[in-house]
Parts: C-alpha cells; structure tokens; sequence
C-alpha cells in the first residue's frame, strides 16, 4: 500500500515531511471547518488534520475503527496529548467498519472476557491486550536467547501420538486413520530420546490434557517450555530455569510503553530462589494445624498456605517416588524421594521437573510398579539400549508464566484464543 512509515516511528523533528501511514481510526473529532481523526496502527497513535469541504466530507461516510491510508505532511501541534500532527492531502477509505461492534476496543466501555474472547482479533486494538501479548513476543524471544546462550537446539516433536507419554491420564483420543492416536500431553518421551545425539534441547509449543477444569489457571490447550539436558542433574537444570525466568522478568521490564499500557511496575526477581523440601513443607504445614502423612499430595488448599510464607518464585524438592510419573529418578540415599522439584510462584505451580532414569532396567520396573505395560513404550525402552546418558529437564507453563508476568488473575487473558471445557471457538 506504499506506506512509508509507522506512526511510532515519526519524530516531530520531521516537520515538514511528507509521509504515508495507515491504521485504524479510533476518534473523529469536528470542530468548525477543521476535522481531527486519531490514527492508530500497531506502534502508536497520531493526530490527523482534516480541512477543505472534499475531505471533511470522506468522514461523514467514516465510521470509528474503519481501516484507511493516509498521505500528509508532518507540522507543529497545539494539541497537549501529541508532539505533532499529520496535516492530510490524501485519505484513502481502505475498509469502513460496521457499526455498532461487538466491543471497545478503546476501552471506554467495559466487556466481559467471554465477549473480548468472542472478538479477540478487535480486542487486539485495546492497547492494554495488545501489550499482553506484545509482552508475550518478548518473553518468548527472551526464553530463546537463553538456552540458545547455553547451548540448547530448539527441536519440533509430534503433537500426534501412537501411546501416552505419561500414563495415559487426560488424554485426548482421536482416530488416525484406523489407528487409535492421541494428542500429546508433552514433549516429555521424545526430548529425553532427543539427548542421545542432540544433548540439551528445547521446544516451544502446545500441548493438550483432558481436564474437566474450570477454573482461572487451567486450559485444554496450552503452551509449555520444555527442556532436557544430557550430563545434568535436577540441581543444574533448576539452575537453569531460574535464570530463564529472571531474564525474562528483566527483559520485560525493558518494555516501557507496555508496562506502562499495563501499569506494571516489573522487576527482576532476586536470585537464587528459595528452595524447600517436600518434608519442610509438610513440617510448615503442620504448624498451622494441617496434618498431612508422607506421601500426601499438596492440594490447592496447602499450596495457597505455603504461598502466604513464601511470597514470589520458589522451589518445592525432594518430592516422594509415589507422586511422580515413572520417568523420575529416585534419590540414592533415600529412594522413596525422588530427585524431583516443582517450581511455584505463591500458590500457582509453573514447572516442573527432576532428574530421569536412564537405566533400561530400571526404567522396565518403574513402568510396572506403577501398572503400566512396557511393551506400550517399546519404541521408547529401545533408545534406552543404544547408549542413554544421564539427564535431566523440566516442562514450564508460559501462559501461567505470563500471567504471573502481566499479574492477570485470569490465564485467558494471556492466550490469544484459549480452550478449556467450555470453549472451542472462535
């Protein structure tokens, strides 16, 4: 369309430049024989001047939120909310926006999420959500500079999958072709197979669990960081998360025009984060009358006491054999504990991860201790046979993650187009 720049690229020290831009239009303002439209693209907002009867007459038919072209020349401004103004010589109607539409997207008039959902692509003309998921591109971006910094290859696993990589739990079942398949719960059989030959790898994508919950951090569909490292304990790879999460608290915080869209004030957390045991936690949680035995899971209930104590990012470890999937690896000096960890920011869980057993025959037992037929990960148990080192890694929620980033209370305000029980459009 021959635009020549972005609107948050123009300076008022190009007074008397004459440009191209192209946005949507949020406000049309008519004072006597001069008309003001406000022009937003995706990098900023400008003011627009109209004058002479053939222009002012093109915004009769132009309605708010309509797509145009404009041809201008940059001058001074009196007006105190902008440095300068575009003073029009050509407006092109490129699309008229019906009227009225479904939201605000200039944020005036309140909606519900289930209706910003319903028009998630308008919604994205609010600058608050834009900001969520602008933050969100930079969270991403910043996650790939660290493992790529610390040698890791990003990698790309099949989402449909001939067996379950967990136990079979909250699968998602559909038929391929005349094969039973799944939708894969995680990366987690794959990136451990993946450190034969590429040693530490990442992936970035979604992943799917059955789940029947309704609640304001759960969802059908979502994305998570995974890892796994060749030659690591879970110490060196808690290591690694912790800094991955700093990074991307501190690049975020570089994000002035949206924090401050958001007005977020985001800091850096300190490092390293708290890290207590399985048994200090139940210890904690006997001193506040909650009476849990050695093995007990830790409900929502307790989580949300732990996280009155230990506000911010911290690290549960040392968690038992029993809750943990086959994979895990158990602590030589006590192997009813396993060399495992949860990373928790309050309450909210956002990864977790341990140390994996490399021993085939180890890992054949495990998967009948638990009730589980090994013959079922034969394609799996074979990798074991060509040389598996040790290793060790971690699945991190991104979308928890961000919401503890923009400090949305709602995970759906941070996934553009989430699912969850109820919602499977648009």
């Amino acid at each position: 369309m021959n635009r020549t720049h972005y609107i948050g690229n123009l300076t008022s020290s190009m007074k008397g430049k004459k440009v191209v831009v192209a946005g949507w239009v949020e406000d049309i303002r008519e004072l006597g024989k001069l008309t003001f439209l406000t022009l937003r693209d995706v990098t900023g907002v400008a003011q627009i001047v109209l004058t002479g009867e053939e222009s002012i007459k093109q915004t009769k038919v132009l309605s708010r939120q309509s797509v145009v072209k404009v041809t201008g020349t940059i001058q001074d401004t009196k007006a105190r909310d902008f440095a300068f103004e575009i003073k029009l010589e050509k407006l092109d109607i490129v699309n008229l926006a019906i009227q009225p539409l479904p939201i605000d997207p200039i944020g005036r008039l309140e909606s519900n999420i289930d209706n910003r959902l319903n028009a998630r692509a308008l919604d994205l003309r609010n600058q608050k959500t834009a900001a969520i998921f602008k933050l969100r591109h930079y969270a991403l971006a910043s996650i790939r500079n660290t493992l790529t910094e610390k040698n890791f290859i990003e990698v790309n696993t099949p989402k449909i999958i001939g067996s379950a990589s967990e136990g079979g739990a909250n699968l998602f079942s559909l038929k391929y072709f005349e094969k039973q398949a799944y939708l894969a719960q995680s990366p987690q059989l794959y990136k451990e197979q993946l450190t034969i030959g590429l040693e530490r790898v990442f992936e970035i994508a979604s992943y799917y669990r059955a789940e029947k919950s309704h609640t304001v951090r759960h969802l059908t569909e979502f994305t998570s960081v995974d890892i796994e490292a060749a030659f690591m304990d879970y110490f060196d790879v808690m290591d690694i998360l912790e800094s991955l999460v700093a990074n991307v608290f501190e690049d975020a915080a570089k994000r002035k025009e949206e924090c401050s869209a958001l007005e977020l004030e985001i800091k850096k957390p300190s490092t390293p984060f708290e890290r207590i045991t399985y048994k200090k936690a139940l210890e904690e949680l006997a001193r506040d009358g909650i009476k849990l035995e050695l093995g007990d899971d830790l409900l929502d209930s307790h989580l949300r006491k732990l996280g009155e104590k230990h506000s911010g990012f911290y690290f549960i470890i040392d968690w038992p054999m029993k809750l943990k999937p086959f994979y895990i690896h158990e602590k030589e000096e006590d192997p009813t504990l396993s060399k495992s960890f949860d990373l928790q920011f309050g309450y909210l869980e956002l990864a977790s991860g341990g140390m994996r057993l490399h021993d085939p025959a180890k890992l054949k037992s495990r998967l009948k201790e638990q009730g589980l037929d090994p013959s079922q990960f034969a394609d799996h148990l074979r990798a074991f046979d060509w040389g598996m080192p040790p290793h060790s890694g971690w699945g991190l929620g991104l979308d928890r993650l961000m919401s503890v980033l923009t400090k949305m209370d709602n995970v759906r305000e941070v996934v553009l187009y989430p699912r969850d029980p109820e919602r499977l459009s648009p």
